[in-house]
């Protein structure tokens, strides 16, 4: 017996729909699979590269495109599973496999004769009579091979496989760091004097989470999203929403093992070692020169647009919010822990409801059917859950998805609530993509999100916010879902960072539609639809507090451009450059970044460095394409979905950005739609 035999990972997975077989799976079978799974793709590229025929886009592009199916399929069940349900033990294998999977990684994408046959095909693209699939597949190889390095010289390769590795481990530690946070953190709330002010939605969620963390009789607040912003939002209690925040705004900030500074000081110097490398000046001007702004000044440009009347906007805001602290007899200016308290408290003076007042309506299972119900309608998609698909945790629910036909299109999980073992936000990842390559290869996807869980017998309520977060990631989900290409290197979500918000961003728009809320808004004790009254004020009240959001959002991506704008060599004390940018751009005391540089995730342990600017400017993107909607009438107008669905959503990366939006729109988007979404058009 070899330490591989017998591992479920390696093994043909031959449960319902070929998902993974997670009930087998050990933590130990992990680091033999991984490392068997780097052994096989490795032989398989020395075929590829050592192949004395000529190249052809068989034995190299398919040849690339089916090599390291096992690596793929441990790798998918691995990650997954390290940020949505980890443990000592997978985070101890996930730091000691970052720099060998980054060293494979290097290992072929540094390949001087792999490079060779791609370069050869490339210069003879014309002549090979591909389709337009296929001369796409060639074009991305080509790119991705020279980004990655390939035509560097010895040195420069090597010093780059190095800087490859370092940062796959930086980048997992990151992580880990900003985890240990956030499970290291409780606010202990003891008697009635600290429960002021909460409504019953948030004390139960603050009950369970006590219960969960063996903490009797009393409740608990902790750093994931869904538990400290509603205790912000509600608690009466100025000093203990200033402990909370405080320690939600310090993740990744204090002195000792989970410190990310000097994490995040080597990051930023690697990168821009990197890009010096490669030939640019900074490493955004490496990144962006592959997306749809292609420079960091069109991103500038695009945050320049809203910084402006935001802050205004929210200048505005916070007048209204100290007039209400001081009528109340508060004696301090309004400070970042006071905001949502005090938003609230205007948004239910101004509009006549409260958050605690609209929650009840916002049903877990009925924004679940909501999301559903869209898809449906704008795609013909239909939805089974699946008792006998094996998940990786039992709150996981799994979905089988079928098309208009009846046909079998993919499998869908939901992992909707937080738990200790979960790193914070919320995300869609896959455990199998598309593709028609090796045969009719059907989806598997996640969507992974931090709710409050209900105590038992109790249904799980959501804050407005929380459902569009729902929307969101099922948006995501549908990305990868309705995926229609043959070559996996193109297939669902893999397109440009700033064109794969837009199926996301722009799902967001149904729930907000009068035809969405009045169905799946009812109430969870009584059943009745949320009432006509409600229902105006919720959707009156849509561009409310949009300057504070916006700030929050604008000033993180600000600061991850300056961050990545540094040359190499210049040093990076990441703290100092954060305040530096603050203060250029008068950054609101009252007003935090939405995510401060040591927490930061999507740029220090995502795939966002220098690329977070991107969820606006797929805003751009989604308000317009919304807006073509409205233009017909209706908001399920057959014809419009069906070019949706043809150029974006199953689209993958068959074509550039800017044509496929074309192809859906007719033209290229413009920011009105933007600025009047966020309630920003009139802010002079």
């Amino acid at each position: 017996m070899t330490e591989t035999a017998g591992n479920p990972l390696l093994e043909p997975w031959t449960g319902p729909f070929g998902a993974p077989p997670f009930m087998d799976v050990e933590v130990a079978h992990f680091r033999p699979a991984l490392d068997t799974g780097m052994t096989e793709q490795r032989a398989e590229i020395d075929a590829i590269a050592d192949n004395p025929a000529a190249a052809t886009f068989d034995n190299t592009i398919v040849a690339l495109e089916t090599s390291g199916f096992n690596l793929d399929r441990v790798c998918s069940v691995f990650f997954n599973l390290s940020g949505s349900h980890t443990n000592d033990e997978i985070q101890a294998i996930e730091r000691d496999v970052a720099p060998l999977l980054a060293r494979h990684s290097n290992e072929i994408s540094l390949n001087t004769k792999l490079f060779a046959r791609i370069a050869s095909l490339w210069e003879r693209r014309e002549a090979l009579g591909l389709d337009d699939e296929q001369a796409r597949v060639l074009e991305r190889y080509h790119i991705n091979y020279l980004r990655s390095g390939a035509g560097l010289d010895a040195a420069g390769k090597t010093r780059l496989a190095e800087i490859n590795e370092r940062m796959a481990t930086l980048a997992t530690l990151f992580g880990q760091n900003v985890l240990a946070d956030e499970k290291a953190y409780t606010l202990v709330l003891d008697g009635a004097a600290d429960l002021a002010g909460l409504p019953d939605f948030v004390v139960a969620a603050a009950a369970q989470a006590a219960e969960e963390r063996g903490v009797a009789d009393k409740h608990v607040i902790t750093l994931s999203r869904s538990s400290i912003e509603p205790f912000l939002q509600f608690s009466k209690r100025r000093d203990l929403r200033e402990k909370a925040f405080t320690a939600w705004s310090k993740r990744g900030e204090n002195d000792g093992a989970s410190d990310n500074r000097p994490i995040m000081a080597e990051m930023i110097d690697l990168r821009a070692e990197r890009a010096k490398l490669m030939g640019f000046d900074s490493f955004a001007d490496f990144k962006l020169a592959d997306t749809m702004a292609k420079t960091p000044g069109a991103a500038r440009a695009l945050l320049d647009t809203v910084w402006t009347p935001a802050r205004r906007r929210a200048a505005v805001e916070e007048a209204d919010l100290q007039a209400l602290a001081v009528a109340e007899g508060g004696n301090f200016k309004i400070a970042p822990w006071d905001w949502r308290y005090y938003s609230e408290a205007v948004r239910s003076q101004r509009f006549a409801f409260d958050e605690a007042e609209l929650k009840p309506y916002l049903q877990l299972e009925s924004i679940i059917d909501a999301a559903f119900y869209t898809a449906n309608r704008l795609f013909g998609l239909s939805f089974k859950e699946r008792f006998d698909v094996p998940a990786y945790h039992l709150d996981v629910r799994v979905f089988e998805v079928t098309g208009a036909d009846g046909k079998h299109v993919g499998l869908f999980f939901g992992d909707y609530f937080a738990r200790s073992s979960k790193r914070s936000g919320a995300w869609m990842s896959a455990f199998r993509d598309q593709q028609r390559l090796t045969g009719n290869v059907r989806p598997i996807v996640v969507n992974v999100m931090n709710f409050s869980k209900p105590p038992e017998g109790e249904r799980a309520l959501l804050s407005f916010d929380d459902a569009h977060t729902l929307f969101h990631e099922f948006g995501h989900a549908l990305h990868g879902l309705l995926s229609d290409v043959t070559y996996p290197l193109i297939s669902g979500t893999s397109v440009s960072r700033d064109f794969v918000e837009l199926p996301s961003q722009l799902y967001e728009h149904w729930l907000e539609q009068p035809e969405i809320l009045s169905r799946f808004a009812v109430h969870s004790e009584t059943g009745a639809p949320m009432p006509e009254a409600l229902l105006k004020k919720v959707l009156s009240s849509r561009t409310f507090n949009q300057g504070f959001a916006t700030v929050e959002y604008t000033s993180s991506a600000l600061v991850d451009l300056d961050l990545h704008a540094r040359k190499a060599g210049e040093g990076a004390d990441v703290m100092a450059l954060e305040k530096a940018t603050l203060d250029r751009i008068h950054m609101p005391e009252a007003i935090t970044m939405r995510h401060r540089s040591p927490h930061f995730g999507h740029i220090f342990s995502g795939g966002y460095a220098a690329g977070y600017y991107s969820y606006l400017w797929s805003e751009v993107l989604d308000a317009d394409a919304f807006a073509a909607f409205r233009e017909t009438g209706d908001i399920f107008d057959p014809a419009l979905a069906k070019r949706l669905h043809d150029f974006i959503y199953s689209a993958g990366y068959r074509r550039d950005p800017a044509e496929a939006y074309t192809s859906f729109r007719g033209r290229l988007p413009t920011s009105e739609a933007l600025l009047r979404k966020r309630g920003l058009a009139e802010v002079k």
